[in-house]
């Protein structure tokens, strides 16, 4: 490819997220949609299922294809609505991506709920014999596809599921998806930043527009030069 053609393609790109900006810019989102944009969190995968059509804004000339910001920010919501019902230590989270951990860790002090990060113990949630034993009333996945062993084990016992979900995932299993880069470090920091607050105001501990207490950036896992 010559650099002339790189520079247009470049250009073009730009000019359809400025579009995407425009389209938006009239409707109320949870953050800005500059913020959701420079997280990454509507970068999907080269793959989608059929599962996931309803939830694709567009492909790129590169075969990458990209979520819709406005359907992330309405799941983002009917999420935090489900998960205020329960009781926080009623909620596990579970990630074991490395950029999951940080994100995680935080929702969890924030929210009070309980998490597991990094390898998930088989068993964990069907064998009452094991000291780590945990009887959650819900679960949220941060990648279904990673964190496959804590999906079979809700699905096994009938523990509804809240997961982020990019392009390439399949549904089963998933009460409730919500379409996301779940593999970028800024997304997920963003996402369940999001989560969080919304959590919070939905109970009533936070006011409608009022932030959390903690800074947006404690909630990304810090990369070691």
């Amino acid at each position: 490819m010559s650099k002339d053609n790189s520079s247009e393609e470049q250009s073009s790109e730009v000019s359809k997220e400025s579009k995407m900006v425009s389209t938006y810019s009239t409707v109320e989102l949870l953050v800005p949609i500059d913020v959701y944009l420079s997280a990454g969190v509507h970068i999907g995968t080269y793959f989608s299922n059929k599962q996931m059509e309803r939830y694709i804004y567009r492909v790129r000339p590169d075969g990458l294809y990209v979520l819709d910001v406005r359907k992330i920010d309405e799941r983002l919501r009917i999420a935090s609505r489900f998960l205020a019902r329960f009781d926080p230590q009623d909620i596990l989270v579970v990630g074991a991506r490395q950029y999951s951990f940080k994100p995680i860790e935080m929702f969890s002090k924030v929210v009070g709920t309980k998490y597991v990060i990094g390898r998930f113990l088989p068993g964990t949630l069907t064998n009452p014999n094991l000291t780590h034993y945990v009887e959650p009333e819900v679960l949220v996945v941060t990648d279904p596809k990673v964190d496959s062993q804590p999906l079979e084990e809700a699905v096994e016992i009938g523990v509804p599921v809240v997961a982020f979900i990019s392009t390439d995932a399949r549904i089963y299993g998933i009460d409730l998806a919500i379409p996301a880069n779940n593999k970028g470090r800024k997304s997920l920091a963003l996402l369940y930043y999001i989560l969080a607050r919304q959590i919070l105001r939905e109970k009533g501990m936070l006011g409608p527009t009022d932030e959390l207490p903690v800074k947006l950036e404690e909630f990304e896992t810090r990369v070691v030069v």
